[in-house]
């Protein structure tokens, strides 16, 4: 498998973004909690990164609602559901954990997302930002609270920022 690997620029500071074999398996802002170590990022490869960085541009300029990418997610099955229903959650909105773990058909497992939209690599491509605690207050993101914030903040409508929580 080639892992190659580029750091773009953001509003919200650098991006690394990760390819295995030119599928995006990785999105990381500098100082993340869980970014992998320099020699798992593999071979600096910034020309096989147009397409996501040009994706990740044009999201951050507000003008990408979804992104259109292959990727190469890691993780079990469980990890997988998760992720596959954070990926539909609609640019602007939210999903609390507990919802997520209902459309799985179990409350109880509220937790258990919790811990798989943690594993999840692929921050913003795969919208693990639009994820909230119960009462609609941010908990938990690798990139930071505040970044979490600002990427809400850049989705929302002035309607939906005036009703929010944080």
């Amino acid at each position: 498998m080639a892992v190659t690997h580029a750091v773009v620029e953001s509003p919200l500071g650098e991006l690394t973004l990760v390819a295995s074999d030119r599928r995006l398996s990785g999105v990381y802002f500098a100082g993340q909690r869980n970014r992998p170590r320099p020699e798992r990022l593999g071979r600096l490869a910034p020309e096989d990164f147009a397409e996501p960085g040009g994706q990740l541009g044009e999201y951050f300029a507000g003008e990408r609602a979804a992104f259109e990418l292959e990727l190469d997610l890691h993780g079990d099955e469980f990890d997988r559901r998760v992720w596959e229903l954070v990926a539909r959650i609609p640019y602007g909105q939210t999903r609390t954990y507990g919802q997520l773990a209902g459309e799985l058909g179990d409350q109880g497992l509220a937790p258990q997302v919790g811990v798989a939209n943690a594993r999840n690599r692929l921050l913003i491509v795969v919208p693990c930002h639009r994820v909230v605690g119960a009462n609609g207050r941010l908990t938990g993101y690798a990139g930071g609270l505040a970044r979490k914030a600002a990427l809400l903040d850049l989705e929302a409508t002035d309607e939906a920022r005036e009703g929010r929580l944080f």
